[in-house]
């Protein structure tokens, strides 16, 4: 008697992986050895960069803070620390939002923690 082979399973699970290889260039969009290799590591980049994503967002809000404070003769260390002991809790994201669209509402926040 002949094993059993789900093949329904076993050809989704390729087909599957082939449609994320869609776009790949080369064998590494059809043949299945080598898009299964691709489509690992490619989904391995896509999770680190989504750590790294908010590490790039915090560091550009930090360095559009600096910039906004330095007219007021501050630096970015001295007006963080300067807006925490005042007791405003807007995060960095809102900070270099208003630092770089609404000048005058950030220069209201220098004024008030100077």
């Amino acid at each position: 008697m002949p094993r059993s082979v789900n093949h329904v399973a076993s050809r989704a699970r390729r087909k599957k992986v082939l449609k994320l290889a869609k776009g790949y260039f080369g064998r590494r969009k059809n043949v299945w050895t080598v898009a299964k290799n691709a489509v690992e590591k490619g989904l391995v980049y896509a999770y680190i960069g989504r750590k790294q994503k908010k590490r790039n967002f915090r560091s550009l809000w930090i360095v559009r803070i600096n910039a906004g404070v330095r007219p007021y003769g501050l630096s970015y260390s001295v007006f963080i620390n300067k807006v925490q002991k005042a007791g405003i809790e807007l995060n960095r994201k809102v900070l270099a939002d208003l630092a770089l669209n609404h000048p005058d509402a950030f220069k209201a926040i220098v004024e008030k923690v100077k």
